[in-house]
């Protein structure tokens, strides 16, 4: 298995209608400025490599950067982590985009090779290798499906009923499961896929990071 690059990677995500965060490729540290710029602070950077699987674990990722100088140091700090623990790595250029904030969910999808494609929710971030808070289905899934998945999760009251915070969107969440499905169903290419982080809040959902193998 292969992974997808960015630029096919946002196709795809456009083409079946998955909310994702504003992004540029820039290709120099004055390229990501510019579109840091344009986006409005705080921003994210992330490095840009079909080589690269975990962009955290390599320190291809920095969060919340706030000024032109801060841009043009996390630019140089991410292409230089990564050629040093990556060796070989293809960098394409860094990502730069727009911070947003919400609770942290994952949505995934594997080749099962007895049941064919499946598709996986739960808590995400940090928190989806630590509890392991996950509910599965086989795809295609209806929207009964999709909220059936959502209130599995032992975390569910995270996303109900927060002491003081308003229940998140579950009808984009529902939105984005069946998107997911709809779009493993139809690209027989994909093996398997992560959206992790997917942020979402009272108001939307919106996927962070997307991860293809095909």
């Amino acid at each position: 298995m292969v992974k997808l690059g960015d630029s096919e990677t946002e196709k795809l995500v456009r083409k079946w209608k998955i909310p994702h965060v504003r992004q540029f490729l820039a290709k120099t540290p004055a390229q990501a400025v510019k579109a840091a710029k344009r986006m409005g602070w705080p921003v994210a950077l992330k490095v840009s490599s079909r080589d690269v699987i975990h962009k955290t674990d390599t320190g291809g990722l920095v969060l919340d950067v706030g000024s032109v100088k801060g841009v043009e140091r996390a630019y140089k700090r991410i292409t230089r982590n990564v050629e040093k623990k990556n060796k070989g790595a293809k960098i394409n250029g860094v990502l730069v985009q727009e911070m947003v904030s919400g609770k942290e969910v994952i949505i995934g999808s594997k080749q099962d090779p007895t049941f064919g494609p499946v598709i996986m929710f739960g808590l995400g971030g940090v928190f989806v290798e630590v509890m392991k808070d996950v509910s599965f289905r086989l795809i295609p899934i209806t929207r009964t499906d999709a909220r059936e998945m959502i209130e599995e999760i032992r975390s569910y009251p995270i996303l109900a009923h927060s002491r003081g915070q308003k229940p998140v969107n579950f009808r984009a969440l529902e939105n984005c499961l069946l998107a997911v499905s709809k779009m493993v169903w139809g690209e027989k290419k994909i093996k398997e896929l992560d959206i992790n982080p997917l942020f979402v809040d009272s108001k939307k959902a919106v996927a962070a990071d997307v991860r293809i193998l095909v």
